[in-house]
């Protein structure tokens, strides 16, 4: 008999929102892994739960899951946290799962709270679904380049750091435009929390109106885009084709001619591709 691997979802700033279930389950395993043992031993401090702990992040995923799986072989439980909130979603811990399954020890998922789902809760965009992005990328070009495929028919979720945020929200607002509402939700269930709804060009003046906004962490909803047709995913195909071999003006105005769309939002959507 092996042990059973918990996937324990933790509180996102306020400890109180531990749910009962996950404090037992804290309890009753024989070892506790840690995105960061120092930020999970507040947490158990808090409750009193003395299970050992051992670092798990993203420079020793691989050997940490490892030892983890010997120990589960033992027929001993382990519980997966990150930081905060559920495991394995843009945290380390997805290896360790997999492996899991590959040697058949049970994996069972300890609900709770999830800063993105709190955040798409809390923006009011009505959807049936929802794009989870996670981090963009660092590098001004990279970021450009993932939001020129966001534009999409239902909300998007980001995670930004508080040193990027402002650019990032620059970029949003260059690629979708001033008016395209985005959801800022800053420092989710902790002493400072804000939540904001607001369009994009609103969006700097938002963040410099208080010296705090820039610090915490954050979650952007983006609102979702027009639900793009078959002609509008054709013109994509044709005009990515015809850039390959013209500049963005010439591109766009044979582009309009073969699909009959608006040669101006071709051409915008031509320098978008070029950027």
């Amino acid at each position: 008999m092996t042990g059973t691997l918990y996937i324990v979802a933790t509180p996102i700033g306020n400890l109180a929102d531990a749910s009962p279930r996950a404090i037992e389950t804290l309890r009753s395993v024989a070892l506790v892994a840690c995105e960061d043992t120092r930020t999970s031993r507040t947490l158990l401090a808090h409750y009193g739960i003395g299970a050992r702990t051992v670092a798990l992040h993203e420079h020793n995923e691989r050997a940490a899951a490892a030892k983890l799986l010997d120990v589960l072989r033992q027929g001993k439980d382990v519980a997966l946290v990150s930081d905060a909130g559920t495991p394995a979603l843009a945290d380390p811990g997805a290896w360790l799962v997999a492996e899991a399954h590959r040697a058949a020890i049970p994996v069972r998922p300890i609900p709770g709270p999830n800063a993105a789902a709190a955040a798409v809760s809390a923006a009011g965009f009505a959807a049936s679904r929802f794009l989870f992005v996670g981090f963009l990328p660092a590098s001004a070009a990279g970021r450009r380049k993932a939001l020129a495929t966001l534009d999409l028919p239902f909300p998007i979720v980001l995670y930004e750091a508080p040193h990027r945020v402002r650019d990032a929200l620059a970029d949003l607002a260059a690629r979708f435009g001033a008016e395209r509402e985005i959801v800022i939700a800053r420092e989710l269930s902790k002493k400072f929390e804000e939540v904001a709804r607001l369009p994009l060009g609103d969006a700097p003046g938002w963040l410099a109106a208080r010296a705090h906004r820039q610090q915490g962490e954050f979650v952007l909803v983006l609102a979702p885009g027009e639900e793009r047709t078959a002609e509008s995913i054709d013109a994509e195909r044709v005009l990515g084709v015809l850039l390959e071999a013209l500049a963005p003006s010439e591109a766009a105005k044979l582009a309009a001619r073969i699909t009959g769309l608006p040669k101006s939002e071709l051409y915008r959507r031509a320098l978008e591709r070029a950027k």
